[in-house]
């Protein structure tokens, strides 16, 4: 017997969960958000740790995924996900448009919060509470901040639109393993499911606003000379619109308009009772079938 959810019905359950995702109280999309952010930036630091030991750049990409992987199993929030999960939602009729942009933003802020804070323990930790430089890594740190920011920068709106379109291409992997996270009744067959698009993009070199949440602060603190208004402006700003064409429309819109579910009337949706607050807060785990 299989475990295998079809098509039809993965986005059955990823409308589902849109909905789910879009009551959820403030409260819990910044502290989901936060350790998502977080969990995402640990991933990253382990990559780097890994080049800095002259191991070949494809065995940081293997490893990589362990971030994804924790943080949606434990049903965190990470809103380069919610990017595509939200407008299938909205397409459904059972999220309105405006409890999209409120997930989205404070999932946004969560993930910049958890990000930064990971990367000041990381910076402290490799520097032995500033005494020290950071060796290699935070050699390969500050290379990588300087590419994502000032290497862009260098090349003006052709540098701009080179990290849009890189950020397209990373969030339409990264959204599809967030799909296929559900695309299993088990554990492992989830991992298995999310490990190979998220492997596919960080190997690829694409753009994550999330990732680069802690990226570009920590090559900042290592002393990289990038400002925070350079950073906004050549990494997160383009990287973040591309990744939410990607996740909204390659994926999110385009797997609901092939294999729709039936609509629900916004009579209906406005007449809805309010959810209760233990109902508003199932998991991500929960709703992909881990509970």
């Amino acid at each position: 017997m299989t475990d295998y959810v079809a098509p039809k019905e993965l986005i059955q359950e990823v409308v589902q969960l849109a909905k789910r995702k879009s009551e959820l109280p403030v409260r819990d999309l910044l502290i989901r958000g936060i350790l998502a952010g977080a969990f995402l930036g640990y991933a990253t630091s382990l990559v780097f740790v890994v080049l800095s030991q002259g191991l070949p750049p494809i065995v940081g990409a293997i490893l990589f995924p362990v971030g994804f992987v924790i943080l949606v199993l434990l049903g965190m929030e990470l809103v380069t996900g919610n990017f595509a999960l939200l407008p299938a939602g909205v397409m459904a009729g059972t999220v309105r448009a405006t409890k999209m942009l409120r997930n989205w933003g404070w999932v946004y802020f969560g993930n910049l919060i958890g990000s930064v804070l990971y990367a000041t323990l990381f910076y402290l930790a490799i520097t032995n509470w500033r005494t020290g430089n950071g060796g290699a890594v935070a050699d390969l740190l500050k290379q990588a901040a300087q590419k994502k920011t000032l290497g862009y920068m260098s090349l003006g709106a052709s540098g701009w639109a080179t990290a849009c379109v890189k950020a397209i291409l990373c969030n339409w992997m990264v959204t599809i393993g967030a799909i296929l996270a559900m695309v299993s009744r088990s554990a492992l067959g989830k991992i298995a499911a999310m490990w190979l698009p998220i492997m596919t993009f960080f190997a690829l070199g694409f753009e994550h606003s999330v990732v680069n949440m802690f990226l570009i602060p920590s090559g900042m603190m290592l002393g990289a000379p990038i400002s925070a208004l350079q950073a906004l402006l050549w990494n997160l700003l383009p990287v973040t619109i591309g990744n939410l064409f990607a996740g909204a429309v390659l994926t999110g819109m385009a797997l609901y308009a092939t294999y729709p579910t039936e609509k629900i009337a916004a009579t209906e949706l406005a007449s809805e009772p309010s959810a209760s607050q233990n109902e508003r807060q199932p998991s991500f785990a929960a709703a992909a079938g881990l509970q």
